[in-house]
């Protein structure tokens, strides 16, 4: 069976499902190639509008990479090869012009920390934990180091990947690494309520405004603000920001066209 559900409801909301449960959704090769078709179906797909990432394990979002793969004795060059599915996720998640949240109802750990960074919004169970063990276990979170530094301030990053220990929910939302911390009988509600009002709004001007984010990020100032002011003339000639303006006029909901 596939490590990876993926299931579609009438809001236009994606829900991509994390489901090995007999090795904590753990980040194998299989799992990642999955994720990969996944995103990939959803990005071409016009009537999708919103991704979840969740799991179907109670306690564990995911546990990060597959250890057992990290310690065989495959070919360096071989490892090396097969560690580009990292990158290819957070950038296709990045660059996938949809919004995606991560649903956090379990321990999000290791390389799992550094996928659910790559989403846009992230909603977490009350008690989860968010950490970086690699270095109890004689590694280092090279590959998510990079998100994590684009996402915490830099002495936090430090203690979360050098000392190895976890944070929980409420501290990660104190940090500023997820947005909502929700009680386990509201998860699931909650999580499908920010889902559809995301998929409410304009998938064109979503689309822009997510694709300009990705582009100019890590731009200068200068660069960035050069490129977003050729996006907002761009949005200027869509039906869809003066259809926007009418709504609101009117006080009516939008009839988005996407053009």
């Amino acid at each position: 069976m596939s490590p990876v559900r993926y299931e579609f409801d009438d809001h236009g909301v994606a829900f991509v499902t994390l489901d090995s449960p007999q090795n904590r959704n753990a980040l194998t090769d299989a799992m990642l190639d999955e994720l990969l078709r996944a995103f990939e179906r959803a990005r071409t797909d016009n009537a999708v509008r919103v991704v979840v990432l969740r799991s179907s394990h109670e306690r564990v979002f995911s546990a990060g990479g597959d250890l057992k793969a990290f310690a065989d004795d495959n070919p360096t060059i071989t490892k090396y090869a097969g560690l580009d599915r990292f990158p290819r996720l957070y950038q296709t998640i990045g660059g996938l012009g949809k919004p995606v949240i991560c649903a956090a109802g379990g321990d999000v750990l290791a390389g799992a920390f550094g996928l659910a960074l790559a989403c846009d919004l992230i909603i977490a169970k009350e008690g989860v934990r968010f950490g970086c063990p690699e270095i109890n276990v004689g590694v280092f979170p090279f590959m998510i180091s990079a998100l994590i530094y684009r996402n915490v301030p830099r002495m936090r990053a430090n203690q979360l990947m050098m000392t190895g220990k976890p944070i929980d929910a409420r501290e990660a939302e104190r940090m500023d690494i997820v947005n909502a911390v929700v009680p386990a009988e509201q998860f699931e509600d909650t999580v499908r309520q920010w889902a559809h009002e995301l998929a409410a709004k304009s998938p064109l001007l979503m689309r822009l405004g997510k694709n300009a984010i990705d582009a100019t990020r890590d731009m200068s100032l200068p660069d960035a603000l050069s490129a977003l002011q050729s996006q907002l003339a761009l949005a200027f000639t869509t039906d869809d920001i003066r259809e926007g303006v009418a709504a609101f006029r009117e006080k009516r909901r939008p009839q988005w066209r996407m053009r």
